[in-house]
């Protein structure tokens, strides 16, 4: 039942917001690296912050071994800098110790688990952050679970209200079929911006509304 729920969903934000494309793919150690500069921060200052760090550094190797100070100057933008620098290097450091090399597209041909295993194991790494590098830079299926996402299945109704934001990772996955992850995780992220807002969600213009449990309750 919960599975034909999640599907409606998939399916009805389909029609209402067509396929979602999002920016071309980066090489997945940029995509982690940018996404952990994306922690408790927006995409404009993440982005402007991954752009400062790439002017000011010639390779990931300069940033690795660079002093941990012009690293976070460099990336002041994201907020946290003087948590995000040291982290960012230390990740850096432990990946080129272990493969000699930023080429993580090994990963492909690791199952799923081990995949998100082998990146989770560095510090800043969570489940979002994985199933992104994972999702969008190898073509690996697995869906992030931001905080639009873990709002909007809450209020429809595709997760129990006290289910933690680690946990919904696999509870949603086990819910769509893993080709509709992308999509999935695209325009839940718009809806959530858009129309299902924290504070005051528009359930009137929502596409979902006969399908979610909070807007039934509300329209």
């Amino acid at each position: 039942m919960l599975k034909e729920k999640a599907l409606a969903v998939h399916t009805a934000l389909l029609q209402f917001y067509g396929e979602p494309l999002w920016r071309n793919p980066l090489p997945a150690v940029d995509e982690l690296i940018s996404t952990i500069l994306s922690q408790n921060t927006n995409d404009v200052n993440r982005d402007r912050a991954f752009d400062a760090l790439r002017r000011r550094f010639p390779s990931w190797e300069a940033v690795r071994d660079a002093p941990t100070a012009e690293v976070v100057a460099s990336i002041r933008l994201a907020g946290l800098a003087n948590q995000k620098g040291p982290r960012l290097q230390k990740v850096l450091q432990q990946i080129s110790a272990e493969r000699e090399n930023f080429d993580l597209s090994f990963l492909k041909q690791m199952p799923l688990e081990e995949a998100r295993a082998w990146l989770m194991k560095f510090n800043g790494v969570g489940p979002k952050t994985a199933a992104i590098v994972l999702c969008f830079s190898l073509g690996i299926p697995a869906l992030p679970v931001d905080t639009h996402v873990y709002r909007v299945t809450g209020r429809i109704g595709l997760r129990p209200a006290e289910m933690s934001v680690e946990a919904a990772h696999p509870h949603l996955e086990s819910l769509l079929p893993p080709k509709t992850y992308y999509a999935a995780h695209l325009n839940l992220i718009r809806l959530g911006r858009e129309i299902c807002h924290a504070r005051k969600p528009n359930c009137p213009a929502c596409p979902l509304k006969m399908l979610c449990d909070v807007g039934q309750a509300i329209v």
